[in-house]
Parts: C-alpha cells; sequence; structure tokens
C-alpha cells in the first residue's frame, strides 16, 4: 500500500445555501492552495499521483497547488449536504444553521438521520456514500507511489472513520474541525491504513498567514 495525503479544498463560497452556489474557491481559497503547493515544493513534498474529485472547488485547489490535470473522480466528491439539510428540513422540521455554531449542532444530526433512513428520496444513501469512499480510497492506496487527493471535509472525514473503524459521532466531530487546505495523511500500517497526520497547515502557520485559517 501506498502513502495518501488528502487535502481539503480551499475556502469556497461560504455564503452560498446551496450545492451549486458554494462549489467555487473565493479569492482566499485559491491563496491558501496557491501557498499550500509553494509550501510542498519548498519542503521537496513530491506525489506521484494527484487525484481530485469532479467539484469545480476540488478541480481548482488542485490548479492552484500547481496540478493542473489530476484525476477526477466523482468517488472522491462530497457529501451533499445543502440537499441533506434541505430535505430534514422539510421532512423532519430541523431548520438549516445559520451561524458556525449552529453548525456545529447540526451536522451530527444530519448524518445520523441520513444514516439511519429517517430523510427520504436523498442523492444517495449513507451507506452509498461510505462504501464509495473505501472503494476509492483502497483503489488509490493499492497503486504505486505517494497519492496526493483534493476533496472535501466531508470526505476527508468518512475516509479516517473508514480506515481507523470510528464511530459515527466521532467521524462528525472530526468533520467540524478540518480547515480549508488543510492536510491529512494515511500510511500504509499492517494490512490498513492508519492516519499519521491530520488538520495540518503549515502553510498558514507564519502570523502574517493566519488569518487565512478558515473553517467555511
Amino acid at each position: 500500500m501506498s502513502q495518501v495525503t488528502l487535502v481539503r479544498h480551499g475556502q469556497a463560497n461560504s455564503v452560498s445555501n446551496d450545492e451549486h452556489g458554494y462549489d467555487k474557491l473565493s479569492e482566499l481559497g485559491h491563496q491558501q492552495a496557491a501557498w499550500l503547493g509553494q509550501y510542498f515544493d519548498s519542503v521537496g513534498e513530491v506525489f506521484d499521483r494527484v487525484y481530485s474529485g469532479t467539484l469545480v472547488r476540488h478541480r481548482e485547489t488542485a490548479a492552484a497547488m500547481g496540478h493542473a490535470d489530476p484525476v477526477c473522480d466523482a468517488r472522491l466528491n462530497e457529501v451533499a449536504y445543502f440537499d441533506l439539510s434541505a430535505k430534514m428540513h422539510a421532512q423532519m422540521g430541523i431548520k438549516p444553521p445559520e451561524n458556525r455554531d449552529e453548525f456545529i449542532e447540526h451536522l451530527p444530526l444530519v448524518f445520523t438521520a441520513w444514516r439511519e433512513g429517517q430523510i427520504k428520496d436523498t442523492i444517495e444513501t449513507y451507506t452509498q456514500f461510505e462504501d464509495r469512499v473505501g472503494e476509492v480510497l483502497h483503489e488509490i492506496a493499492e497503486g504505486d507511489g505517494r497519492a496526493l487527493v483534493c476533496t472535501s471535509g466531508g470526505w476527508i472525514s468518512m475516509a479516517i472513520k473508514v480506515s481507523m473503524g470510528l464511530q459515527l459521532s466521532a467521524m462528525a466531530r472530526l468533520a467540524l474541525t478540518i480547515m480549508n487546505s488543510s492536510v491529512h495523511q494515511l500510511h500504509p500500517v499492517g494490512a490498513g491504513l492508519t492516519l499519521t497526520r491530520f488538520n495540518t497547515v503549515p502553510h498558514l502557520a507564519d502570523p502574517d498567514r493566519q488569518y487565512a485559517q478558515t473553517f467555511i
């Protein structure tokens, strides 16, 4: 198995409340990704393979990092959170969050209701999401050489859940902490992957860049 480095996309259009409107990097998001690419170059971090989800924010992040032609795979795409949230509101009367504090309370409710099948007519089931994450992660890990994956926070938290055998509640807490353009690494240990690096932003560590440490 090979080392897999996961990168969450740069800051997206966080003022949007739908999937399509959210799916593009902000000016800061482009800068975050560019800084990360420069950081990897400065420390000699070289990847043999680069992957991206098919979403705009994933491909823009890879390009800003200096990887204009990643292997794009829809299995690396994020869970359709806005769709789930809207259906949860319509079907269960639970309103979407209006700020980060409300989002912290809301996300675990969404994941739990989704897993239990309480949200109907979703784009995909919770099991389908978990299965596709596990499937593509396994395929990438079985490839030759170090792999870089540009994806989203929910996908990354599920990848860690699948790799480490976490409970859903732990996965939801992880998802809430993942910063834009953050770096996560999974290394082969024995027959599986083990998390060895989580939510690091070395490219944003300097005092004059700490303003760019964002979550949404």
